[in-house]
């Protein structure tokens, strides 16, 4: 009954599901890897994108520091959006529209990507960053007229002068207010470098300008500082950074006040001064507005696809899986065709001895080669088997046919037993016998229980019991037989069954060998082997024949013929008795010349006693 195989265990699904992983895998890792380098590509093209929403953020922070209103904004803004390619809007806290680079009607995104607040961000002091606290561009009512500026200009450049006639380089920075500054290379006051004598205190002196806005400051300084309790006990003083650099008040600082050694009173005065600063300028910049850029605040950290290139990977995932499965599956069902045929010709009757078609070269061509030669093997001793078994009841017919007859007669009162007779029903008892005994022998050999009891054996002395053995059959057959021993050639073997070896090689001998012919009997030591033969100057055997002489029941004479004796047992039943000692049997003739078996054994030394 054919068995039925799993359909999770069959090959063809076993293909394409290890393709179908392959291809998913694939399609993972490179999936994977494309989102991954899209991922560090939109980074990269983000942080240039923030660089340039910062920079954006920075120059309409400097409008707003530098104007009262929005009113001339658009113009800025169009060229904002022309330099970066995004798209710029701006509307007030109340999402009223002031400037839109977008064409009309366009919506804004949903969430506003900045604040534009002078007063609260710092966008000017630190590139790309936005800082908390007061723009140092809004200068309001401390911007200098023309005429301080000049005056200022002349005492900068005096002062520069003196500072390089000590030795010291300095350049003149101008602050947004208009006031010029003197700077050594590093940024920093040159009379920190020791030349005080060039500070006469009137460049740091606040002008008029600045003076008044000194003073408006104190007096709106003062209510937070009476709200919060601090009685100054005095006059309010304020000194004044012309350098910008404070990052408490803008460039403005208490100079003197009571308890000025407790830092929460300094924390609250300093309160005080940047509210009282920042409603100083609040009449002179813009208003607060939303800055909208873009896609306003949607910044994505990750690669994040669209639904259409959701449904373009899904789809290509899906096509390459496809081809896969598909690709695999043709390659599959040629691969499992030649199984199917191997499979089907397995299961049919043993008789028939079916074949399978070689269609390939590679693999399963091999197999297919394999399961030929394994029908045609199978054939071959299929036909040995009944050959055999044939051969077995002929042998076994004659002679019993022949007791059979004679004790029929002699019961029957037509023949007297007298000794003749019973000599020749002793002969065929005796014929019997022997293919009895070589069955069992032949039996035992190939179930492996041929045993065999090793002793050291001369080889002279060997061949000289065999001859003796022979010599009555050979002087009756006019065939001479003669010995030939190398001193040298020692064996480890089983004495009784080298004789019956060397005794059945050398009745066949006999047997094929006419008279006058001769017999001889050899042994030498080659190498690590002893070498065995028995050569006879008889008709040979024919080159056809030559393979099959150790074949069980074979004969020449294709009548099975009686007339030459013999079973077809004796070189089979010779091949396994010398495999038995680990030696090999060989037959080599050429027709009408003889033949000549050699036996090969592992050779052995003599015993202690002997040498």
């Amino acid at each position: 009954m054919r068995r039925r195989i799993p359909l999770r265990k069959r090959l063809l699904v076993r293909l394409l599901s290890v393709s179908a992983l392959i291809a998913v895998c694939s399609v993972a890792a490179t999936a994977w890897l494309a989102v991954t380098t899209t991922t560090s590509a939109l980074k990269e093209e983000q942080g240039q994108d923030l660089a340039a929403d910062n920079s954006i953020l920075a120059r309409l922070s400097g409008y707003a520091a530098t104007h009262s209103g929005w009113t001339d904004v658009r113009r800025t803004v169009r060229e904002l959006a022309a330099e970066t390619g995004r798209r710029i809007a701006l509307t007030t806290t109340d999402r009223t529209l002031v400037a839109d680079s977008a064409p009309h009607g366009t919506p804004l995104p949903p969430r506003p990507a900045a604040t534009v607040d002078p007063l609260r961000s710092d966008t000017y002091s630190e590139a790309g960053a936005q800082l908390s606290g007061i723009d140092p561009r809004v200068v309001g009512p401390y911007r200098l007229p023309a005429k301080e500026r000049a005056r200022l200009d002349t005492l900068a450049t005096r002062r520069k002068q003196c500072y390089e006639r000590y030795g010291l380089q300095s350049t003149v920075v101008r602050t947004a207010s208009g006031r010029p500054v003197v700077e050594a290379p590093d940024g920093t006051e040159p009379a920190g470098y020791g030349a005080t004598v060039c500070e006469d205190g009137r460049l740091n002196t606040p002008t008029p300008t600045e003076q008044k806005a000194l003073d408006d400051l104190s007096d709106l300084t003062r209510p937070c500082l009476d709200q919060a309790g601090l009685d100054l006990r005095g006059p309010l003083f304020l000194t004044f950074d012309p350098s910008g650099r404070d990052p408490f008040a803008g460039g403005h600082l208490i100079a003197k006040y009571a308890q000025a050694g407790n830092k929460a009173t300094a924390r609250a005065a300093q309160r005080c001064v940047l509210t009282a600063r920042r409603t100083q300028l609040e009449p002179y910049v813009a208003p607060v507005a939303e800055l909208f850029l873009g896609i306003g605040d949607q910044n994505p950290s990750r690669f994040d696809m669209s639904p259409a290139n959701k449904a373009k990977v899904i789809g290509a995932a899906g096509l390459v899986l496809a081809v896969t499965v598909a690709v695999t599956a043709v390659v599959a069902i040629r691969l499992v065709r030649p199984l199917r045929a191997l499979t089907e010709a397995a299961q049919q009757p043993p008789e028939l001895h079916a074949r399978v078609p070689v269609t390939t070269r590679d693999e399963t061509g091999i197999l297919a080669e394999a399961f030929n030669d394994l029908a045609e093997r199978r054939e071959r001793l299929e036909a040995q088997r009944k050959a055999m078994v044939s051969d077995i009841a002929h042998e076994l017919r004659s002679p019993l046919t022949n007791i059979r007859g004679w004790l029929e007669v002699v019961r029957d009162g037509v023949v007297e037993p007298d000794p003749p007779l019973l000599d020749s029903l002793h002969e065929e008892a005796l014929v019997l016998q022997r293919i009895i005994d070589d069955l069992q022998d032949l039996a035992a050999a190939d179930a492996g229980t041929l045993r065999v009891h090793r002793e050291p054996l001369r080889a002279g002395d060997l061949l000289d019991q065999v001859a003796a053995a022979h010599r009555v059959a050979a002087d009756a057959a006019g065939v001479a037989l003669r010995t030939e021993a190398d001193d040298t050639a020692w064996l480890d073997a089983d004495p009784v069954r080298m004789r019956q070896a060397l005794g059945n090689l050398v009745s066949n001998a006999l047997r094929h060998t006419p008279a006058d012919g001769r017999v001889t009997l050899a042994a030498r030591r080659d190498g690590p082997d002893a070498v065995l033969t028995v050569t006879d100057t008889g008709t040979g055997i024919a080159p056809d024949d030559l393979p099959h002489v150790f074949d069980r029941f074979w004969r020449p004479e294709k009548s099975r013929s009686r007339r030459t004796g013999g079973s077809g047992l004796g070189l089979p039943i010779v091949r396994h008795l010398v495999a038995a000692h680990g030696g090999t049997a060989e037959a080599a003739s050429e027709p009408g010349e003889g033949a000549v078996f050699t036996l090969r054994l592992p050779a052995a030394g003599p015993p202690a006693d002997d040498t």
